[in-house]
């Protein structure tokens, strides 16, 4: 936290967002890392340095690496409500395309991602619209997702959506299976979306 508030102090953020466009693919990595643990301290100048427009291209980039800790810095991003409204507005639509990436931690750091995003109403309007239920539906049912926690929470805002309900409510045995789970939270999480599915205005 100490190095994390130095770079901050020392104004290095806009450099490092724009190293981002031309250096080597392990540079960049060591790049999102940093970015990573400084947007733990504060997002305003990543922000202000036109982090997004850079994070959602490496969202696309070849290297599994490379998407997911771009996914992972976006997380970071939308746990600041500056930051989430950015993440509705630009990358929800892409996100909900690596929730099929071939690779576990790629579908983890995008599903993280979209959980802080859908918490705003037009986070969850934006997600329906990119039709994010088919492919949460699938992390859930999946028992050794490293998504699944998120995924069930992500499910869970969707559904205080009319929509979401409407569609989620053909499929609450996959709730139903995960109050089995071993882990505590996943219990916990599938009991209150199933509470919110079924819920009657």
């Amino acid at each position: 936290p100490v190095g994390a508030v130095g770079i901050l102090r020392a104004g290095l953020i806009p450099f490092l967002v724009f190293k981002l466009k031309t250096e080597l693919d392990e540079i960049q990595e060591l790049i999102l890392d940093t970015l990573s643990n400084c947007l733990r301290v504060e997002a305003t100048e990543a922000l202000a340095a036109g982090a997004m427009i850079i994070l959602r291209e490496k969202l696309t980039h070849s290297s599994e690496a490379i998407r997911s800790k771009a996914a992972w810095v976006l997380l970071e991003i939308g746990t600041y409500p500056e930051g989430k409204s950015v993440v509705c507005e630009e990358v929800i639509p892409v996100l909900v395309s690596l929730l099929e990436d071939v690779d576990p931690e790629v579908q983890a750091s995008a599903t993280g991602a979209l959980m802080f995003a859908t918490v705003k109403p037009q986070g969850r309007f934006s997600a329906l619209g990119a039709e994010a239920i088919p492919p949460l539906l699938k992390l859930v049912a999946e028992e050794t997702s490293k998504a699944r926690l998120s995924a069930i929470k992500t499910l869970t805002m969707l559904a205080e959506l009319p929509e979401g309900r409407k569609t989620l409510l053909d499929h609450t045995d996959t709730f139903q299976q995960c109050l089995n789970d071993p882990c505590e939270a996943v219990k916990r999480a599938a009991k209150i979306a199933i509470d919110v599915i079924k819920w009657k205005p």
